[in-house]
């Protein structure tokens, strides 16, 4: 294909978001007019991905972190330090790194990406501090500290009891919890993406690129529709990604998303300043729900249900043929 052609192509796909966004989301056709913030986070650190392969880790690390210097992105980065065993140690380590290198920052994921639903109180805070050493000291090397935690799955904790044990040891250790306030379950695209890679599939790898980005963009008008919705207003938001090879292709196409919404990104501790994010949580179900959900609950408020976009049923149908691990 040539440039000119993969130009057309990217923006044919950038058009029919705008449409189909448009389409969805008529009240809140003024709203783009409007600035928000935004933070950006990738979760599971140093990859998510099917292929066990360093140099593939290594690439899509170093296009995530190239795209994000580019567009002036500031990310942080939620690491499972198992991980870092799972492939070279040396060269996983070097990963995060290169993310500090970048001027990004780093955050607690726990050491396996289990679920306290699974672990209990106990369990779960020991997997915690179990994901703390490579990642503490390579921000202590910089003069700086361990404080994001990203909860896996974004299970908090059941019953409530769980859920506040879990949270007074955060507390009184040091860490902020790091909520989310735009998921687009950019993880049940990636997989089936990394499986057409392997299998050099390119009209499929198209596809899921095309799919996944009309569907982010459809997502995060929701998001600024469900933020209306609870507090009349665009908050600062938080965004959920994943360290893929998906991301890694797509991130000049998410910069451009986040320019066309006039988002303006911002680090996480700014995005956390505002009063939004004071709402209290009182959710301590087994499934893992963003802040937005929660936040219905505390304050009473119906979100716009009628127009939320599930991930294509082609994808979700792809996802389990290649890892039938659906938590």
């Amino acid at each position: 294909m040539t440039s000119n052609l993969a130009a057309l192509c990217r923006a044919a796909v950038v058009l029919a978001a705008v449409v189909l966004a448009a389409v969805a989301f008529p009240y809140l056709a003024d709203a783009r007019n409007d600035r928000a913030e935004i933070a950006v986070t990738f979760d599971d650190l140093p990859a998510l991905t099917i292929l066990h392969d360093q140099p593939y880790v290594t690439y899509l690390n170093r296009m995530i972190l190239r795209g994000l210097k580019r567009h002036r992105i500031p990310a942080t980065g939620f690491v499972n330090e198992s991980k870092l065993d799972e492939l070279d140690r040396a060269q996983q380590i070097e990963i995060l790194r290169q993310w500090l290198d970048a001027s990004m920052d780093l955050g607690n994921h726990t050491f396996s990406h289990e679920s306290p639903n699974t672990l209990g109180a106990a369990g779960y805070i020991a997997d915690i501090i179990k994901g703390e050493p490579v990642t503490r000291d390579l921000l202590a090397a910089r003069h700086r500290r361990l404080a994001w935690f990203r909860h896996p799955y974004l299970e908090t904790g059941t019953p409530l009891a769980v859920k506040r044990e879990i949270d007074g040891w955060l507390r009184t250790h040091g860490y902020r919890i790091a909520p989310v306030t735009i998921d687009g379950d950019d993880w049940e695209f990636a997989e089936p993406y990394d499986d057409a890679i392997a299998r050099h599939d390119e009209p499929r790898r198209q596809r899921i690129r095309r799919e996944y980005l009309l569907h982010s963009a459809r997502t995060v008008r929701w998001y600024r529709a469900a933020a209306h919705a609870l507090f009349g207003r665009d908050i600062a938001y938080v965004m959920l990604l994943h360290a893929t090879r998906l991301n890694a292709d797509c991130i000049d196409d998410i910069a451009a998303l986040l320019k066309r919404e006039r988002l303006q990104p911002v680090s996480l501790a700014r995005a956390m300043t505002d009063p939004a994010y004071r709402t209290r949580d009182p959710y301590a179900g087994k499934d893992g729900i963003e802040w937005l959900e929660r936040w219905s609950l505390t304050l009473r408020k119906d979100l716009p249900w009628d127009s939320y976009s599930d991930v294509p049923k082609d994808i979700s149908d792809e996802y389990d043929r290649v890892d039938a691990d659906r938590h």
